[in-house]
């Protein structure tokens, strides 16, 4: 199925699947969680390796103990994504996948991003959770296997590489692979328990950072650098160490930080995965995914604070920061409490984690987007194998060679970009009509309309402008779907050119008349934009959980998404486009000429079968 033009390619891009789900056999479940099983089971999503790993990350070559600030940051604007996935799965209750949302409303190119991204976030997350794993346990027996390591293998390893290949972290993840091709199943009852531990644990750090933290941390200056004993290293060996203070990066440290953080509130969209279980679903997931950041919040502000007051933040262990914490201070017997327990807690990430990638990779292969090898079924356990193991191949692999920090950059950029495709897809599909045309109707409505009365361009124009102000519908037509669809997109453009400008703050605000002058110009583009789409009709249907503050919220969750990827290193923005580059060469090589998005829709009958 190849394109004969240019309009051909163009309608294959955007061709939609329809909102009500394909012809499958349906299984209703009964309504049995009711908010508290909701939020139980986000806070067991979302609290994992941020709190015991990134936590050192951070504070010590980013934001200092401005930390704090920086996972607040990284809470609002999960607050607004969070809102936007609520609203999908109340509305779309048959689906829960990001990638699915983007096919609905977006179209087949948005999707396979989407998607594609989804798939690097999931394993990239699966590979940082084992390499963080592996890093506490080494640490736990006295860090000789990787002094080991390091002295084996530093001298081989490039600079954009780890400093020793992590056998450890390989090791995990394909523990993990082999224990789902086998059949294994995420459980919820380990999660509870596991979760239970782990805010139990969270609970006695932050108590014993107050008892035993000592402000002046907080309150370092360049003096306190200078009398690091000499058998510590010296300063040389620590980095940049920032301007003293509790802001010692500045606020580019801060927000810079909280793009990073951002990686550590990811686990929310598991509560949406339950919406056809939940009762109450459109009060009931709204309400769970925002006590499940502000639990998540508390949790990490309250560790980064105990961290950061109990050792002066230049002199945090970046892979093990808890535990070492409490050396520090001498309390020697929480420090191994705290290391089994963060073991425990980085287990029961690893599973939530890890189980949804095959999934992803299943929906995209039976929809023909990736190789259509990918969903096939192990007849005996029932599980995509083939979407299992190369999943955990790729993961294990990044475990094995690449830098912690790399990993939790490129899932927190992935993060970013699904998450403002989410936002994106709220916003669309609200001001879109019922889907009930048929391929054919669709196709002759989408054509442009002959009108032999109006031969004069200026009467047209008007007729245009007028349409933009003053519909003349008050229910979402084509038309009008249509003009919200492109007034977004321009949106995002104009929104990423700005956040691009605003990303080089001291070149913005030190009166810079240029920058400034394409930012104000810039904000009163976006804001007549934003009122034309304000001024179309919306879907009027009330049974459903709807974002307020249409179209204002989902447009600042997109701005805020796309102003913290652009925040991101050179390096990360250098490895993310690699990895989008080789799913453009899948899509356009593969996936465009066997998408079933052109032949109705339907499933091919070896991967329905056997679903």
């Amino acid at each position: 199925m190849r394109c004969q033009d240019p309009r051909q390619c163009g309608q294959k891009l955007i061709r939609r699947q329809p909102l009500k789900p394909r012809k499958e056999p349906v299984i209703f479940l009964s309504r049995h969680l009711n908010i508290f099983h909701l939020v139980v089971l986000g806070v067991g999503s979302t609290l994992g390796v941020g709190v015991y790993i990134v936590v050192g990350e951070v504070a010590l070559f980013v934001a200092g103990p401005a930390i704090i600030v920086s996972f607040l940051v990284a809470a609002l604007c999960s607050v607004l994504s969070g809102l936007c996935y609520a609203e999908f799965g109340t509305r779309i209750k048959w689906t829960s996948s990001a990638y699915r949302y983007s096919y609905i409303s977006l179209g087949e190119l948005w999707a396979f991003i989407a998607g594609w991204n989804l798939i690097l976030s999931y394993v990239f997350a699966t590979a940082s959770v084992s390499k963080a794993w592996s890093y506490t346990f080494d640490g736990l027996i006295g860090n000789h296997i990787s002094q080991a390591l390091q002295r084996a293998f530093s001298q081989y390893m490039p600079d954009y590489l780890a400093r020793y290949p992590d056998f450890i972290a390989l090791a995990v993840v394909l523990l993990l692979t082999g224990a789902l091709v086998l059949g294994a199943r995420e459980s919820l009852l380990i999660t509870r328990v596991f979760t239970g531990i782990n805010v139990l644990v969270l609970i006695f750090i932050i108590l014993s950072g107050f008892f035993k933290g000592d402000l002046h941390n907080w309150k370092l200056t360049e003096q306190d650098y200078t009398s690091i004993t000499p058998g510590s290293g010296g300063i040389s060996s620590l980095g940049p160490l920032g301007f003293g203070g509790f802001v010692p990066f500045g606020l580019d440290g801060i927000l810079r930080g909280a793009a990073i953080c951002f990686y550590a509130l990811v686990g929310f969209d598991a509560i949406v995965t339950k919406g056809e279980e939940a009762l109450d679903p459109h009060r009931s997931i709204p309400w769970s995914i925002l006590i499940t950041i502000f639990i998540c919040f508390l949790a990490y502000s309250g560790v980064s604070a105990a961290l950061t007051l109990m050792v002066p933040y230049y002199l945090i262990h970046p892979e093990s920061p808890l535990p070492q914490a409490f050396l520090y201070i001498g309390w020697d017997v929480a420090r191994y409490v705290v290391a089994i327990t963060t073991l425990c807690a980085l287990t029961s990430r690893l599973q939530s984690i890890f189980f949804p990638i095959p999934q992803v990779i299943r929906d995209m292969a039976s929809d023909g987007l990736l190789f259509r090898g990918l969903a096939s079924v192990f007849a005996h356990t029932r599980t995509p194998i083939m979407a299992i193991m190369s999943s955990g191949n790729i993961a294990g692999l990044l475990a094995l060679l690449f830098k912690f920090s790399d990993l939790v950059d490129l899932m927190s950029i992935g993060n970013l970009l699904v998450y403002s495709l989410v936002s994106f897809s709220v916003l669309v599909l609200r001001y879109q009509p019922e889907q009930t045309l048929s391929k054919k109707e669709e196709i002759d409505i989408s054509k442009p309309e002959a009108s032999p009365s109006e031969p004069v361009p200026e009467a047209r124009t008007s007729r245009i402008l007028k349409t933009l102000w003053f519909p003349t519908s008050t229910i979402p037509t084509l038309k009008s779907g249509q003009i919200v669809y492109g007034c977004t997109s321009l949106l995002v453009l104009l929104l990423t050119i700005l956040s691009v400008i605003l990303a080089q703050p001291s070149q913005v605000f030190s009166g810079d008349p240029g920058l400034t002058t394409v930012a104000v110009l810039l904000l009163l583009l976006i804001t007549g934009v934003m009122v034309i789409i304000w001024r179309q009709p919306k879907d009027p249907a009330p049974e459903y959980f709807k974002v307020p503050a249409l179209p204002v919220l989902p447009l600042v969750s997109i701005f805020v998404n796309v102003y913290l990827m652009m925040l991101m290193t050179p390096r990360t923005w250098t490895q993310f486009g690699i990895w989008n580059a080789i799913g453009f060469l899948i899509y356009f090589g593969y996936g465009i000429r066997h998408s079933l998005a052109g032949n109705n829709h339907q499933q091919p009958p070896a991967s329905t079968s056997q679903t």
